[in-house]
């Protein structure tokens, strides 16, 4: 435990590593910012760490509320109350999300952390659910790991299932954190070292268990619908849907190029042979396409790429007296939405 600027100090770190925190520095203190750890100092001198406040968390803006379950385990040795929204419900700017009481030594030093994991975790919940929603019902597959640093994809990506509805995921980590199995096609890299789809398709089918989907991608040599019709020809019940994602420098995947392999699919019997898109997808995009008969959307960077949302805590609450700094309002601001969770 980081308990003062000479723990802080005496801290060495091995730079031949991978550089994320794990949890034992996350819940020692390692990761929060300097000056909580000097504030610590000070108020010791004075006898007022253990002082009873209550704090109060909100946002700007509108989000889904998610980050619970590891604010809970950040601060599972604190002796604090908490109040919070349940998460996968919406809030509003400004509503307050958390409410935590007990005394400020506690909990003061994980500001920085709980407050991260909010203003991250909320963000990806709800580009999630904003994909979810345009999708209109058809599933959604979050890929986006390789948009973060592996030290985070998982969280994300078990976000976005959870909370963010996400039909899976395609890490393995953030699968498993949402209590899932890891759902993914097969990359370009295996299409191109067989030099040929049909003949990765007929690898891939011969090697994989049965109950792994045969899902292929179609825009590697070339042109999509005839590759798909070569893969439903040679494959029958087998195959059970083909992906498009096809790059930007050939026009990205349109709902004109989407239309047209939906009909000489449909049009040659194939009607059970689902079309996944993919490839910078964003809502807009996803609702084009559902419209034009795409049937799966796999989204990457619209997820991983959100924007972290401005979280704030405030001490509304100091030894039984209501406070705030100034353009804030003191004392508790009532929300009944809140439950008890610790």
């Amino acid at each position: 435990m980081i308990n003062s600027l000479r723990d802080a100090t005496a801290l060495k770190v091995n730079p031949n590593r991978i550089f994320s925190a794990n949890n034992d520095e996350i819940k020692s203190g390692a990761t929060t910012d300097i000056y909580f750890i000097n504030t610590r100092d000070v108020l010791r001198s004075v006898n007022k760490l253990d002082t009873q406040v209550t704090a109060e968390i909100f946002t700007r803006t509108t989000g889904m509320f998610a980050g619970l379950a590891e604010v809970l385990e950040l601060l599972s040795d604190a002796p604090v109350k908490i109040e919070a929204l349940p998460e996968g419900q919406y809030f509003s700017p400004k509503e307050v999300v958390m409410r935590i009481t007990g005394s400020y030594g506690a909990f003061g030093l994980h500001e920085t952390n709980l407050l991260g994991i909010l203003s991250s975790s909320c963000a990806w919940a709800t580009a999630a659910r904003e994909c979810v929603e345009a999708a209109g019902g058809k599933p959604v597959l979050v890929f986006g790991a390789r948009h973060l640093h592996p030290a985070i994809a998982p969280v994300m990506e078990s976000v976005a299932v959870k909370f963010g509805g996400c039909s899976a995921a395609s890490c393995i980590l953030g699968a498993k954190l949402a209590g899932r199995e890891p759902v993914g096609t097969i990359p370009h890299a295996a299409v191109l070292i067989m030099g040929d789809t049909l003949k990765l398709a007929e690898a891939y089918d011969a090697v994989m268990p049965p109950e792994v989907g045969r899902t292929f991608l179609v825009d590697t040599f070339h042109d999509e619908c005839e590759e798909a019709l070569n893969l439903a020809r040679a494959m029958g019940d087998r195959l059970g849907a083909v992906r498009l994602d096809t790059p930007g420098e050939r026009g990205g995947v349109t709902a004109d190029l989407v239309k047209e392999m939906r009909y000489r699919l449909d049009k040659e019997g194939f009607t059970k042979v689902k079309i996944v898109v993919s490839g910078g997808l964003n809502p807009e995009r996803i609702k084009l396409l559902a419209e034009a008969g795409a049937d799966i959307f796999g989204v990457g960077s619209y997820i991983a790429h959100a924007v972290p949302m401005d979280m704030t805590m405030d001490l509304k609450v100091v030894d039984g007296k209501d406070v705030a700094k100034r353009g804030r309002l003191p004392g508790i601001l009532e929300n009944k939405r809140l439950v008890a969770v610790k």
